[in-house]
């Protein structure tokens, strides 16, 4: 009898992890409202550096520090998550967000401001140890589904960070933003705190080994390296479209006022309802013709915008089509990327996608310098024509991929 029950034990199978709708409802929320911190700063620059006495050159800096911050994070504390338990780390770091808020909201001198800025950058990382926390609960047959409508609520919490901080400082005061978005994280705390689950890592590496084995997965990841490289692509096309935009709706021809720019802005995060549609496609298997779909629904964004610039009724609509069919593309192509690389180890997830989100944000970060040495130079039609580069470059790597899963 005992060797039957044992053996009805062993064949009896484990039951499959899952991750209710409620719970991914909050890792949603949570990414939206933290990924928020690190937008607030944008709208705000004019405001802040009068306050506050920055000279002309240095109010750059407010969001400057804001991004090396969070890339600095990304390379440095996301890969954490491979290491500590979980849902401690997040925590640790949403409160970090809180006392960072704190600081900026009654920093009284640049330097005190800038340096807050940095730690919000940093701590604005939870978000991306929470996406692979909500990866890790889910089970494989429905984990890009999990993960999709995760990184929706991340792409609702931008997209609405710039209106939403315009809207109380013009109310209130730009204190008054980062004061109520560090009541907001000390809120979130009580939340995950209730909510989260606890995972302990089976890692058992240094810090140190910890980092130094993110350049062995950067170097032999082809997965990681080919999704990576069509996101910076993708990316760098999204920040010089939202760079430029809202220099071209401001300029004569259009004569937008800071009010219109911002509900143009709230038309982008239409391209939400991407992130769970890819999440869900990538779940069937079909990453590879929604990826291409992705890639080409980009470039005809770009081009059906470079036609957008006459100042007239319709070409604010087309531009807006333009920007919802670009947002669209980027986020599905975000959501197929996390959901091939999670795939590849539960154990090594954190690391990938710090690496994944690093290259990716430094794409970025040079779409956004090239859009705005292009707008300077040449106008709308000149950031145009290089925001749609940026794309054809990604689908001409696209096509030389092999129709294989070590090349997905």
């Amino acid at each position: 009898m005992p060797a039957t029950a044992a053996a009805r034990r062993e064949s009896t199978p484990l039951p499959e992890k899952t991750i209710s709708p409620l719970l991914t409802f909050m890792f949603a929320a949570a990414c939206g409202l933290v990924a928020a911190n690190l937008y607030y700063g944008q709208p705000l620059a004019g405001p802040i550096s009068q306050s506050l006495g920055f000279t002309p050159a240095a109010t750059g800096l407010i969001v400057t520090l804001t991004q090396i911050g969070y890339g600095l994070g990304l390379l440095l504390i996301v890969p954490l998550g491979d290491l500590l338990e979980n849902r401690r780390l997040v925590l640790t770091l949403v409160a970090l967000s809180a006392i960072a808020l704190v600081g900026a909201a009654f920093a009284w001198s640049p330097s005190l401001f800038l340096l807050a800025s940095l730690c919000i950058g940093l701590a604005s990382v939870a978000v991306q140890v929470l996406v692979p926390f909500a990866a890790h609960m889910a089970p494989d047959a429905s984990r890009g589904a999990v993960v999709g409508n995760v990184m929706s609520g991340l792409l609702v919490g931008i997209m609405l960070a710039r209106p939403a901080a315009s809207f109380l400082s013009e109310l209130l005061s730009w204190h008054a933003v980062y004061i109520i978005s560090s009541g907001i994280m000390i809120g979130l705390i009580v939340i995950l705190r209730l909510v989260l689950p606890t995972r302990v890592p089976h890692t058992k590496l240094h810090y140190g080994q910890l980092l130094s084995s993110m350049g062995h997965l950067a170097l032999h990841t082809p997965v990681l390296q080919r999704r990576a490289l069509y996101q910076a692509c993708m990316f760098g096309a999204f920040s010089l479209f939202w760079t430029t935009t809202p220099l071209l709706l401001a300029s004569p021809a259009f004569g937008l006022t800071q009010n219109g720019i911002a509900l143009f802005a709230l038309a982008g995060a239409a391209g939400a309802v991407a992130s769970p549609i890819a999440g869900r496609v990538a779940d069937r298997g079909w990453t590879r013709p929604a990826t291409a779909f992705a890639l080409v629904i980009a470039i005809v964004a770009f081009l059906i915008g470079h036609f957008s610039g006459g100042g007239s009724l319709l070409a604010l609509a087309t531009l807006t089509l333009s920007g919802i069919m670009l947002d669209f593309g980027v986020q599905t192509n975000l959501v197929l990327g996390q959901r091939s690389i999670f795939a590849l180890s539960a154990e090594h997830r954190s690391r990938l996608n710090g690496l994944y989100m690093a290259t990716f944000f430094a794409g970025g970060a040079l779409g956004s310098a090239l859009g705005g040495w292009a707008y300077a130079t040449g106008g709308w039609n000149l950031a145009s024509w290089i925001g749609v580069a940026f794309p054809v470059i990604a689908l001409l790597a696209f096509l030389t991929e092999r129709n294989s899963r070590k090349s997905a």
